[in-house]
């Protein structure tokens, strides 16, 4: 097995340990972990991300890794790190969401072979269990005064504005029974997560040490921060998600192409397999010539490929060039409207199309590229006139549907990089 625990410390991705010889002991023989992931939405983010990469770390250097779904924690909602209660979702969308997360767990973890990822659901196990038994036997061994010094439990009532119900403050036993059924069923020894559960991850370690006499462990590593101290992984548009229904591939790699040179570094370190040499290089690259931005290149091929595949990524590689001028065909008008999400666009009924009556002088002005006709004109003789990124000089030249570069768009330029989007409805 590899020096795991070394590379996580270089990476900066060792937050706290409940033990400072957890590298000795993982160096001794493989374990097995696990992370949680409640299904609060029907995909994961870039902040789950950072979980489900260091399973496969752990995978990666002979551990096993397991995947716990919160089919039963997510009905109630962890506090940890919230300034108020979430939302009960009803358990028809739970069950909805529980099955679309687990598609990106098989994409980053193996599971298959002599370390092979468990996939779990924590509902599985909780639905049995009645409430006064799980009062009896899980309830009694938690001390109130420990769990009202959980930094989860303490910061949310110390707050004016909001409390903490008795629904989420028995959230933390649930979690704690998790540990303690995967060390049944499965041996496992350690629960890893962002540094704002640690609260969580020490009262299984306390409840296993309680209920079955054992030793367990746990590691932390810090939340996704920007160099300003704000949240990374959200853009205008909201949270960047795993999942290609709610983040296309371009977006998803348009997303780590834009971090700032504060950042990729760090995002190298803490999403990317590449080798210290390579991340060190890449360093020196950014410091010499920052303008290359090599790094977010990097970067961006790296955590797309792991997400979407070979093929995701080459899909947002080519989206990219057609925003930069690359020729545009064989596309659908989902795909144009992610590529062109905040480029200018008008409705033109489809008979002017048809009929040849639109002419290309006339689209410029209409789609707002040209102030008037004698400026339109003025680009299609100077040649800063295209059609779906291909040059058209033809003072006279009429669209048709031959023009379209989907179903129903027509896709305009003038210059290098101004564009506008007709549909035709």
């Amino acid at each position: 097995m590899t020096d795991l625990f070394a590379d996580l410390k270089w990476r900066g991705l060792v937050h706290q340990a409940t033990d400072p010889a957890l590298g000795d002991w993982l160096a001794v023989e493989p374990r097995t972990l696990y992370a949680g992931f409640d299904p609060t939405a029907d995909s994961l983010h870039v902040g789950h991300l950072m979980a489900l990469l260091m399973l496969r770390r752990f995978q990666r250097a002979g551990h096993r890794p397991i995947a716990l779904l919160g089919g039963a924690t997510g009905m109630i909602g962890d506090p940890s790190g919230k300034s108020e209660e979430r939302n009960l979702l009803s358990r028809e969308v739970l069950e909805s969401n529980v099955a679309a997360i687990a598609e990106p767990m098989r994409t980053v973890l193996d599971f298959t072979g002599p370390h092979a990822a468990h996939l779990v659901n924590n509902y599985d196990w909780m639905r049995p269990i009645g409430y006064l038994d799980f009062l009896r036997d899980v309830g009694k061994n938690f001390p109130v005064n420990v769990m009202l010094a959980k930094d989860s439990v303490k910061l949310r009532l110390e707050r004016t504005d909001s409390g903490l119900s008795y629904t989420e403050f028995s959230y933390m036993l649930l979690q704690a029974y998790d540990f303690v059924h995967l060390h049944d069923q499965f041996g496992c020894q350690l629960q890893i997560g962002g540094s704002d559960q640690w609260g969580n991850i020490t009262a299984g370690i306390d409840l296993a040490r309680r209920m079955r006499q054992v030793q367990l462990y746990g590691l932390t590593y810090p939340l996704m921060t920007k160099s300003d101290g704000t949240k990374m992984g959200k853009t205008e548009a909201g949270a960047v998600w795993l999942s290609p229904r709610r983040t296309s591939p371009y977006q998803f790699y348009q997303f780590w192409i834009n971090v700032e040179d504060a950042d990729v570094g760090k995002c190298l370190r803490y999403f990317t397999e590449l080798s210290h040499d390579e991340i060190t290089a890449l360093d020196t690259a950014r410091a010499a010539d920052p303008g290359k931005r090599e790094s977010q290149r990097s970067l961006a091929a790296e955590v797309t490929r792991l997400v979407h595949s070979d093929a995701g990524l080459a899909a947002a590689l080519r989206a990219t060039e057609i925003f930069f001028g690359a020729e545009i065909d064989s596309l659908s008008d989902a795909q144009l409207s992610e590529i062109f999400a905040d480029v200018p666009s008008k409705e033109l009924p489809r008979a002017r199309l048809d009929d040849g009556s639109l002419s290309l002088i006339d689209a410029l002005c209409e789609s707002g590229l040209s102030k008037n006709k004698s400026d339109a004109r003025r680009s299609i003789q100077q040649g800063g006139a295209y059609v779906n990124n291909r040059r058209l000089g033809e003072v006279e030249a009429r669209l048709d549907a031959s023009h379209l570069a989907s179903e129903s768009v027509v896709v305009l330029r003038t210059g290098k990089r101004n564009y506008a989007l007709l549909r035709f409805v």
